[in-house]
């Protein structure tokens, strides 16, 4: 086993709108491996957003690298879901002497012309996006309204499998936080920067190794073919149980996936 100072720092970045509990399977399992797991969440996904004024994916991205180097983080692995795989993605762009191999879970970037597979077409929600991006609408009427707005999404995104129920209540409670909504709204009305940010990576993609990580009832393969015009090596796996949440819905196969992959670019 090794020795404390010498594990690899995974970075652990979880989306919208789910916490850090998103990692609970992995954790652990990353330890016993011998890496050092560091959980973090982005600002307003689930945590308040105190002091950032850009929800960016590129300033974002510029603001985790800061951080990690405040806490003497400076070679590292990432693993990342949903929004938080976008801020990976372009970290990883910006960082490439840094960033050891990347992990991508269920996440297409922003102006990425993909289609979702079926049945993961059928199940992945289409409205969140339009919705969240209007300005004001959803500022009004999602307060008061939780359970419906965060429970529908995340209901429908988990496909057939859903999410454990306490856990679940866990994410829908953890963003009835005070500012934590308008926050997680920010993250949808940068598109058009976070499109051009994306799209500059097709001129200069990530070399870094990236695994795309697809659930059949959510984005599933299309995670891969999103990847392949901004990424020079990706692998791929798609869990045939799973919706949007691959490392909880089908936790030992997910995470025998990922420990596998970091442990052959950890060298």
């Amino acid at each position: 086993m090794s020795s404390t100072s010498d594990r690899l720092p995974v970075v652990l970045l979880h989306g919208w709108p789910v916490t850090q509990d998103h990692w609970r399977h992995l954790s652990p399992r990353l330890a016993d491996a011998g890496f050092a797991p560091t959980a973090i969440s982005l600002p307003g996904l689930g945590v308040p957003a105190t002091g950032v004024s850009s929800f960016r994916k590129a300033h974002l991205a510029a603001r985790l690298r800061e951080e990690l180097t405040r806490r003497g983080v400076t070679r590292f692995a990432l693993v990342a879901h949903d929004w938080g795989a976008t801020v990976a993605l372009l970290l990883a762009a910006a960082a490439p002497d840094s960033v050891v191999c990347l992990v991508v879970e269920e996440e297409i970037a922003p102006g990425v012309d993909v289609e979702i597979p079926e049945p993961g077409a059928a199940h992945y929600p289409s409205w969140h996006g339009p919705f969240n991006r209007v300005p004001g609408l959803a500022d009004t009427l999602v307060p008061g309204r939780e359970d419906a707005y965060y429970g529908t999404f995340l209901s429908e995104s988990a496909g057939p499998e859903g999410l454990d129920e306490l856990v679940l209540r866990s994410y829908i409670d953890a963003y009835r936080t005070e500012g934590v909504l308008e926050a997680g709204l920010g993250y949808y009305r940068t598109r058009d920067d976070d499109v051009a940010d994306i799209n500059a990576l097709r001129f200069d993609p990530v070399a870094v190794p990236v695994l795309a990580v697809g659930g059949r009832y959510a984005m599933g393969s299309a995670v891969a073919q999103g990847l392949r015009p901004l990424a020079t090596d990706v692998g791929s796996i798609v869990l045939d149980r799973s919706g949007h949440y691959p490392v909880e819905q089908e936790p030992e196969q997910t995470v025998r996936a990922v420990v596998g992959f970091l442990e052959h670019h950890r060298r």
